[in-house]
């Protein structure tokens, strides 16, 4: 019997608000020139753990852990706001916007690594910083530009978002991008 691998995350699905949508397009139309991968709107996430690929055969192990590690978490808001870029500001490889760290995130995350631990899915080594990935950098021809319309929407305020349930996904990457299948569905109380 085979036992196929799904490249798997567990994450909060985001809707994007008009506001959201607009600075993006700012964002898109500043930048048209440069190289850089957008994700879909329909695509944005926070991701909570990035399983990778997995044995088709752990996803009800996984499905439980979850289940207990969100079971005694309510529904709460988040802000969105700050964009930032990972990597350096001569060499940046990512546009994100940032999540307010909040009490109930921090809780629902640690309680989440504390059961996916518990099965051997151990928490990354690097902190968590709550983001939203915009754009994937491949090259830029004006880092000064880049650094310009990066600073001009630093401080934007996209939108605040109720969290009422957290998905088990599976991405199947495509030459158009990614495609996220939800295989589990978990709510918050």
């Amino acid at each position: 019997m085979y036992n196929f691998m799904k490249r798997l995350f567990a994450a909060i699905k985001i809707k994007p608000s008009s506001n959201f949508l607009e600075i993006s397009d700012a964002l898109k139309k500043g930048l048209k020139h440069e190289k850089i991968k957008w994700v879909e709107p329909n695509n944005l996430h926070l991701t909570l753990k990035f399983f990778g690929e997995t044995q088709e055969d752990k996803i009800p192990e996984i499905v439980n852990a979850l289940k207990l590690g969100l079971e005694k978490h309510n529904k709460f808001s988040l802000q969105i706001s700050t964009l930032g870029i990972f990597g350096s500001k001569y060499n940046p490889k990512l546009i994100w916007v940032g999540l307010q760290p909040t009490d109930p995130l921090i809780q629902l995350v640690s309680s989440v690594h504390t059961e996916l631990d518990k099965i051997g899915y151990f928490q990354d080594r690097q902190n968590f910083i709550p983001h939203l990935t915009l754009g994937r950098i491949n090259k830029l021809s004006d880092k000064n530009l880049f650094q310009n319309i990066i600073s001009k929407h630093r401080e934007n305020y996209f939108q605040e978002i109720c969290v009422e349930e957290v998905y088990l996904f599976e991405s199947t990457l495509t030459k158009d991008g990614p495609i996220y299948h939800i295989l589990e569905k978990f709510n918050l109380t």
